[in-house]
């Protein structure tokens, strides 16, 4: 198998079941010229993402990186028309870019885009009572996954979902890697979620389009 086939089954896939439209399509144009790194994820994740939303019944969604809102739009589409969505990104040029990219797509009055570090204005969240949150997706800086699921868990519900994308780092989790904070902090978040009990999870390796990675998807049970 290599990153070719990937990338052709990840094509054919898109195409048939996830295909763009104008606003998925801007997204991703703006943030290129904006010069937002082309880290997003692949349409078929972002497929997978509105799909998990609507099945859940999600109403009130979290979004840990918003990066261009690209992932945003995708999860804000699976809301009901009294829905809402609150995203936390840290880089402010980043926050505008996706505003503009939720406006083009008519969810700016879904979505809040909040800047600043997510540490920060999470606690802020929980002192102005916005959750519980139906889903949480976690997409940011992997050094601080264990902190960011401790927060998705403390501003959940019993039946809500947290997803945390980038789980695999090419494999490299399987083993420690001291010399990357991305893994260990990864590896940490693994271990936090193996030992909370409140917590039921699997994750699953994937391949396409973005290489190889994976994803943790973990139900919240009391």
């Amino acid at each position: 198998m290599t990153q070719d086939q990937w990338t052709d089954v990840d094509g054919y896939l898109t195409d048939l079941l996830a295909p763009a439209d104008e606003a998925l399509t801007a997204a991703l144009d703006d943030s290129t010229a904006a010069g937002l790194p082309a880290i997003a994820v692949a349409p078929n994740q972002g497929k997978l993402l509105n799909l998990l939303a609507s099945v859940q019944g999600a109403r009130n969604i979290l979004e840990i990186g918003t990066l261009g809102g690209y992932s945003t739009i995708w999860l804000a589409r699976a809301l009901p028309a009294d829905g809402r969505m609150v995203s936390l990104e840290y880089n402010p040029d980043h926050a505008d870019v996706a505003r503009a990219n939720l406006a083009r797509a008519g969810l700016d009055k879904v979505v809040e885009v909040r800047t600043g570090a997510a540490l920060d204005t999470l606690p802020r969240l929980e002192e102005e009572g916005a959750g519980p949150f139906d889903l949480t997706f976690i997409d940011a800086d992997k050094v601080n996954n264990p902190h960011y699921v401790s927060w998705a868990l403390k501003l959940s519900r019993p039946g809500s979902l947290i997803i945390v994308d980038n789980v695999v780092r090419e494999g490299r989790v399987a083993t420690a890697h001291p010399d990357d904070p991305a893994v260990t902090g990864t590896r940490d978040m693994f271990d936090l979620v193996s030992r909370e009990p409140r917590l039921d999870a699997t994750a699953i390796q994937t391949v396409g389009v973005k290489g190889y990675d994976g994803l943790l998807i973990a139900r919240v049970v009391a």
